[in-house]
């Protein structure tokens, strides 16, 4: 992952203002060549890569729909799920507990997995 220089960088080695670094960015991510990532930096976005950027309990949801999991049926890993969709265990576990709450999903426990309790319409 390349990273590009910050706002701060900019201002400081071309001289432009703040507002002219940020109009730059947001240019580059239009073009679809740069793309946001933590810490509200950017980076540059690899050709042909999708990037997902919907909601993580949207995304987990559709692992109901696109893996074709009946109801019963055991929910992936935590850590399956974190290598799946490149996130940290505590994320992760804020979106699972919102599909808990709304019925899609049985409640984890140590040694105990999740299953699938309800179908997504």
């Amino acid at each position: 992952m390349t990273e590009l220089p910050t706002a701060a960088d900019l201002m400081g080695e071309f001289g432009v203002s703040r507002g002219v670094a940020l109009r730059v960015f947001d240019a580059l991510e239009e073009q679809g060549v740069a793309e946001r990532v933590a810490g509200s930096r950017l980076r540059v976005a690899r050709r042909g890569e999708a990037v997902d950027r919907r909601p993580l309990t949207e995304r987990l949801t559709d692992v109901i729909t696109n893996d074709r999991l009946p109801v019963g049926a055991t929910f992936p890993s935590a850590t399956k799920l974190c290598a799946r969709f490149d996130v940290s265990r505590p994320t992760l576990a804020k979106a699972l507990q919102k599909l808990e709450a709304a019925g899609l999903l049985s409640e984890g426990k140590q040694g105990k997995p999740r299953t699938v309790l309800s179908l997504p319409k």
